[in-house]
């Protein structure tokens, strides 16, 4: 394996261990941000070895004893630091040993849900807490977090630095929270889950259009949130409305890498396992009684296209009307933006195209690629090949995912005609 090669394996392993390495860290060491280094020189002492050495049999485990040596060399300084300041006079030595060993083989539970728990504790600012876990729990680059929030990057990198240093300051414990603690954090969490869930679901940046480790670390994080709170509707409606869209992956992307629209795809790929289940974690949320909220309505909406055998047979009005009720709940131009596609698919692209006026002056959707997207499809379904061209092309302009662009530009070229 060439260098490039050695190098984008360290990167896809750090992506998928780093997560339970900064967590371990943190119960070891209780300092987020102490913790985040740690496991970044592991990182650097793993890309200047490995190179020459090749990638160890378990590199995540070689990583987590690197970074674990790091913690234990960092904890026995601070004890001996402290016993020099007389805090720690009359401890023996074998006590504080005693501890870290403690620290180190107490029971490891889920590391990433705790980590997610005080990435989003109230100390910090929404964004803060969003931004944090990404980075943490998701593994997520500052450049990517910046695009996923359409901020740019220096400001991204502040706002977790600053957050690293909230909880320090702060002295957060490591730990999921209880009773009403547990229920403040718990619609940031999700808001998190759903955020990571997405950048695998579409990558913003990068040759892949889907990440799939990131959908099944989200998955994973949500089914575990479950089973701590199995009787929060949303909780239950974020699942499924994961497990729902997570079906489709195998048939979301051709034979090289492109990618295939829900219309065009072919139903028989989609994994019916993750539709059961998907339908089955709507059925308990709705069950539980009450309105549904924002997840469980998505969730609704998935289960729509899930229960439809063809994309004809799609019930589209249905589709109208839980969309009805997402705007009211949540006043986003995205999801405005996805009730025109819903309205145009049950009353023609006219319908749709009308809606969308509104949204060419919202702030937030200048530079969102895909309001000239849906534009631009709605305006070839009119027959409108020039605009539609013209809209493709900007589409495809603000697109930072290589394979959506391909996609945007092909599409545009249909414009021109053979």
């Amino acid at each position: 394996m060439g260098s490039d090669g050695v190098r984008k394996a360290i990167e896809a392993i750090w992506r998928i261990e780093s997560a339970r390495i900064v967590g371990a860290l943190v119960r070891m060491v209780r300092d987020v941000g102490a913790a985040e280094d740690m496991a970044q020189e592991a990182l650097v002492t793993a890309m200047e070895r490995w190179p020459e050495a090749g990638i160890p049999d378990n590199p995540g485990a070689w990583l987590l004893a690197t970074a674990r040596n790091r913690a234990i060399d960092e904890l026995r300084r601070r004890g001996l630091r402290e016993r020099k300041q007389g805090a720690m006079a009359d401890a023996e030595p074998a006590v504080f040993e005693e501890d870290l060993a403690s620290r180190i083989d107490e029971d490891v539970g889920d590391d990433r849900l705790r980590l997610i728990f005080v990435a989003c504790h109230p100390v910090l600012s929404k964004d803060a807490r969003v931004a944090l876990t990404l980075r943490l729990v998701g593994g997520l680059s500052t450049a990517e977090i910046a695009r996923a929030f359409l901020a740019p990057e220096p400001t991204i990198a502040q706002r977790i630095v600053r957050a690293k240093r909230t909880l320090a300051e702060a002295r957060v414990p490591f730990e999921v929270p209880t009773g009403p603690d547990r229920a403040e954090r718990l619609a940031s969490v999700l808001e998190v889950i759903y955020l990571v869930f997405n950048e695998g679901y579409t990558a913003t940046e990068g040759d892949d259009w889907m990440r799939p480790e990131l959908c099944g670390d989200a998955l994973r994080l949500g089914r575990i949130l479950a089973a701590l709170v199995p009787d929060d509707p949303e909780v239950l409606g974020l699942v499924a409305l994961m497990e729902l869209h997570a079906s489709r992956a195998r048939a979301r992307v051709g034979p090289r890498g492109e990618p295939i629209l829900l219309l065009d795809q072919d139903r028989s790929r989609w994994d019916h396992l993750l539709i059961r289940r998907g339908l089955a974690a709507l059925d308990r949320a709705e069950a539980l009684g009450g309105s549904l909220g924002p997840y469980a309505l998505q969730a609704a909406i998935g289960a729509c296209h899930a229960r439809a055998r063809s994309a004809d047979q799609t019930d589209w009005a249905r589709i109208v009307a839980l969309y009805d009720g997402l705007v009211e709940l949540t006043g986003s131009p995205v999801v405005e933006l996805n009730r025109a596609v819903a309205v145009s698919m049950a009353f023609g692209p006219a319908a749709g195209l009308e809606l969308l006026e509104p949204l060419a002056s919202e702030p937030s959707m200048q530079r969102y690629h895909l309001l000239p997207s849906v534009r631009g499809d709605l305006l070839m379904k009119l027959g409108r090949f020039e605009e539609a061209r013209a809209e493709l092309e900007r589409a495809a302009f603000l697109a930072s995912n290589a394979k959506e662009r391909a996609l945007l530009l092909a599409r545009a070229k249909a414009c021109r005609g053979p």
